[in-house]
C-alpha cells in the first residue's frame, strides 16, 4: 500500500526565501511556515501565485519563527481560505504581530504607489498582496503559545514538539510525529538554525532523532569568521569612518540583528573601543518594538544576558535615539557625518535604510556595514558584490562609500554549525532547502553524501512519499 504520509515543499525549494512545507498524514494536512519570496526578479508575481495546494484543506500551521521569509505569506493564506490554528512560541507570536502589521502597511503603500502610476498609464490598479484587515484575521488564529520541549497534539495522528533553534528570539525547529495506521514517522524541520556561543541567545539544541530531516542550507558552503574577529572588524570600520567625518549606515534585520548590534555598540562605547558621544540612531519602528519584546522574554535569552538586562540595560547606549516617526527619520539625513544609523531592512529591499543609502552611498567619507545575509537579486547583494552604481527610488546613485561585509554576526549556522546541529545519527533522508542551489545546497549535499547520508533537494510543489 502506498504511503499516506507525504511531504511537499512549496517555498525555499532550491532557493533561499519563501519557506513553506506541507505534510499530509492520512486525511490531515499541516503546514510548517508560509513565508515571502524575497530578492527574486519576479518577487511580486511569485508571492501572488497559487500556493500549490488548497488553503481550505490545511488543518493547522506551525511557525518556526517570525522572519518574513517564514511568516510573510500567512495573511495571504488566510485571505484565500485557511482557517486553522497557528502554533508558535510566545515570543514568536509577539514578534509576528509586529512583523506582519508592518508588512501590511508596506504592502498597502506599495500597491497605492503602483496604482497611481498605472492609473496615469491607463492600466488597472494593483491590489496589495494582503491588507491590515487580513493580518488582523491572521492574528486571531494564533493558538495559545507553545512552550519549548513539550509535545502537543496538532490534529489527528500529528504531534509536534518545538525545540529552541537559537536563530532569533522565539525561534524553533519543529519535530513532527506522524501516525497513520501501522506507519509512524518522525520528521524534523530545522527552520533556521542559529549559531552557538553568542552573547544574547541560547545555543541551538541539536536535532532530535528522526527518520527525516528538512534542513536549511543558507551557509552550507562556508564557515563564518569568529565572533571576536567580527566584533573587532566592526569596531574598526566604525572608528575609521567616524575619524574621517563620515556616517556609518548599518542595514539590519529588525529581529535579533538590530538588538545584537545595539548590544555591541553599548559594550564598545563602555569599553572604550568606540568614541564617546557618537549619536546612534535606531531608525526602525519594528526594531524598536522588537527590542521591547526582548525585555519581556528572558526565557529565550542566555542566563548571563538576562541577568544583565535586569539591572544594566545593554540596549541603552548613551546618545542612542529611537526614531519612530518619519519626520525624525528624514531629519537624520541632514547629518553629513559623525553618526551611526541602524535601519531596516537588512537586505535593503525596503524600509528606511534605502533613504539613508541614497544620502550616504555617494559620499566617500561614509561607510555601509552589512552584518547579515543578502539574497541574490536584492539591493544589498548588488552593493556587497561590488556594484559601482545602483538604482534607489528611480535615481542612479554612485557607490563611493566604503563597503564592509561582516558575516560573523550572521544568525544562521555556518557549514560546520549545520553539521553539528544535524549530528551523526542515521537518517532515512535529509532534504536540503532554504539555500542557493549552486552554493550552500551543493556543498552541503556533497558533504552529507560523503558521510553516507541519503540526501535530496526537493522540487517546488513535488510530493515525496515518506515510506
Amino acid at each position: 500500500m502506498p504511503s499516506k504520509i507525504v511531504y511537499s515543499c512549496h517555498g525555499a525549494a532550491r532557493e533561499v526565501t519563501g519557506s513553506c512545507h506541507r505534510i499530509q498524514c492520512g486525511d490531515h494536512q499541516v503546514l510548517v511556515d508560509c513565508g515571502l519570496f524575497q530578492g527574486r526578479r519576479d518577487e511580486e508575481a511569485a508571492n501572488a501565485e497559487a500556493f500549490g495546494f488548497d488553503p481550505h484543506g490545511i488543518d493547522a500551521l506551525l511557525l518556526t519563527h517570525a522572519h518574513l521569509d517564514h511568516c510573510g505569506r500567512i495573511p495571504r493564506l488566510v485571505k484565500q481560505g485557511f482557517k486553522g490554528p497557528i502554533y508558535a512560541t510566545a515570543a514568536t507570536r509577539e514578534l509576528a504581530r509586529v512583523v506582519l502589521m508592518d508588512a501590511a502597511r508596506l504592502q498597502e503603500e506599495d500597491a497605492a504607489r503602483a496604482s497611481r502610476l498605472r492609473h496615469r498609464r491607463g492600466e488597472a490598479e494593483r491590489d496589495p498582496l494582503f491588507t491590515l484587515e487580513d493580518v488582523l484575521r491572521t492574528l486571531d488564529l494564533f493558538a495559545e503559545a507553545v512552550p519549548y520541549n513539550q509535545a502537543i497534539q496538532i490534529t489527528g495522528g500529528i504531534h509536534a514538539e518545538f525545540i529552541d533553534a537559537g536563530h532569533i528570539l522565539g525561534s524553533a525547529c519543529i519535530l513532527l510525529s506522524l501516525e497513520d495506521g501501522d506507519a509512524t514517522r518522525r520528521i524534523v524541520f530545522s527552520g533556521d538554525v542559529g549559531c552557538s556561543g553568542r552573547d544574547i541567545l541560547r545555543d541551538p539544541n541539536p536535532a532530535p532523532a528522526a527518520d527525516y530531516v528538512v534542513m536549511e542550507s543558507t551557509y552550507g558552503d562556508r564557515n563564518h569568521r569568529s565572533l571576536a574577529e567580527s566584533i573587532d572588524e566592526f569596531y574598526e570600520a566604525i572608528s575609521r569612518t567616524l575619524a574621517r567625518g563620515g556616517n556609518v549606515v548599518i542595514p539590519s534585520f529588525a529581529l535579533e540583528r538590530a538588538q545584537e548590534i545595539l548590544y555591541y555598540l553599548h559594550r564598545g562605547t563602555k569599553d572604550g573601543h568606540l568614541p564617546q558621544g557618537t549619536p546612534i540612531f535606531l531608525d526602525s519602528p519594528m526594531a524598536i518594538s522588537a527590542t521591547e519584546i526582548f525585555r519581556r522574554h528572558p526565557e529565550g535569552l542566555r542566563e548571563a544576558f538576562a541577568e544583565e538586562l535586569s539591572h544594566d540595560d545593554p540596549f541603552a547606549t548613551p546618545n542612542l535615539h529611537f526614531t519612530r516617526d518619519a519626520s525624525e527619520s528624514m531629519a537624520i539625513n541632514r547629518i553629513e557625518g559623525g553618526a551611526i544609523i541602524i535601519a531596516g531592512s537588512g537586505m535593503c529591499t525596503g524600509g528606511r535604510v534605502r533613504h539613508h543609502l541614497k544620502h550616504n552611498l555617494w559620499r566617500d567619507k561614509s561607510s555601509v556595514v552589512f552584518v547579515g545575509y543578502a539574497a541574490n537579486g536584492t539591493l544589498g547583494r548588488r552593493i556587497v558584490d561590488g556594484a559601482r552604481r545602483v538604482r534607489i527610488f528611480d535615481e542612479i546613485i554612485q557607490v563611493n562609500a566604503s563597503i564592509h561585509t561582516i558575516n560573523g554576526f550572521s544568525a544562521h549556522a555556518d557549514h560546520d554549525g549545520l553539521l553539528n546541529w544535524l549530528g551523526d545519527s542515521a537518517r532515512r533522508l535529509v532534504m536540503l532547502v532554504h539555500g542557493e542551489q549552486e552554493r550552500g545546497m551543493r556543498v552541503m549535499n556533497d558533504t552529507l553524501t560523503a558521510r553516507a547520508f541519503q540526501v535530496a533537494l526537493p522540487e517546488l510543489n513535488t510530493p515525496v512519499a515518506l515510506a
